[in-house]
């Protein structure tokens, strides 16, 4: 049975998935979801929708790509009490939209607010190594991450994971999460509280010019980290000799036995165990001392 047919989602990235089908298999028929444009990708450059629009048409459930967010104001209007939901949107909402849903804009963050507001909580928790991280549920506002929270879970971290994992882990968390309070949210039994500002902390933008990584400043554990957090994008780039290679995969050593145990801040070393080699391919760190004179 259908419980509703006037949520409005916002979603573009991946982890916008797992929440949008967690709706539907809850049971919720969506009026919309609105997504980013499709974007060129790959060398081919070919033209590639988002994921959560590809699922969407799958479900018949209509697809909104405005190259200005504020072109969806007549298409919300026509709506009757329209509820909205955020999941990695990646563009900032402004109050004349988020006063047009009721109760606002339902928001699913993956950090627990207010620590890491801002575009890159799941490779913050990992790059700084933190022992515990989590989603939070909150209600949107103008600035960015600030409203006010209306629950949280927490997810503790080994010191092993990636950051496609966590994303995978983190986004099907939020989903759960958003599946089991939105009834209490939208009967008005859970209502949010403010965040405490003055605790606040904020995370970067991530971008390909992130790295490469200065070693001399980072102990091997903090470079460890970083190639984990940063797994895919924005990648771990180094100098070995005359090349630069991306690193995928690698861990501490206190002493040097071959040319990919490279020196850090500390003296101890960063012992590489796989990388991208410079022709592209994903191989391990034998295979590329064999293949790459040192």
């Amino acid at each position: 049975m259908k419980k509703m047919s006037n949520i409005v989602f916002f979603g573009t990235e991946d982890f916008s998935l797992a929440s949008l089908k967690a709706l539907v298999e809850a049971g919720y028929s969506l009026c919309a979801v609105v997504t980013k444009p499709d974007t060129i990708r790959g060398r081919g450059g070919k033209l590639t929708p988002p994921a959560v629009k590809v699922y969407a048409e799958q479900m018949g459930i209509p697809v909104w790509q405005p190259s200005s967010i504020k072109d969806i104001i007549p298409l919300v209007k026509k709506l009757h009490s329209p509820v909205g939901i955020l999941v990695s949107y990646g563009k900032i909402i402004p109050q004349s939209i988020i006063d047009l849903f009721t109760p606002g804009i339902i928001n699913v963050h993956p950090s627990l607010l207010p620590k890491y507001r801002g575009p890159s909580p799941i490779e913050a928790a990992i790059v700084n190594r933190d022992g515990v991280t989590g989603v939070t549920l909150m209600q949107l506002s103008k600035a960015m991450d600030a409203g006010p929270i209306y629950t949280q879970v927490p997810y503790a971290l080994d010191q092993t994971e990636t950051k496609p994992e966590l994303y995978q882990t983190l986004a099907q968390l939020g989903a759960n999460l958003l599946v089991h309070k939105l009834p209490s949210i939208l009967d008005g039994s859970l209502t949010p509280e403010p965040q405490v500002d003055t605790e606040a902390t904020y995370c970067q933008l991530l971008t390909k010019d992130t790295n490469p990584l200065d070693l001399s400043k980072l102990t091997p554990g903090q470079a460890e980290a970083t190639i984990r957090g940063h797994l895919g994008f924005p990648k771990t780039r180094v100098q070995i000799g005359k090349w630069t290679v991306i690193v995928t995969k690698a861990h501490v050593v206190m002493d040097q036995k071959t040319p990919l145990d490279l020196q850090c801040g500390n003296g101890a070393f960063l012992s590489i165990d796989e990388l991208i080699a410079p022709t592209g391919r994903t191989i391990s760190a034998e295979a590329f001392m064999r293949g790459y004179p040192l």
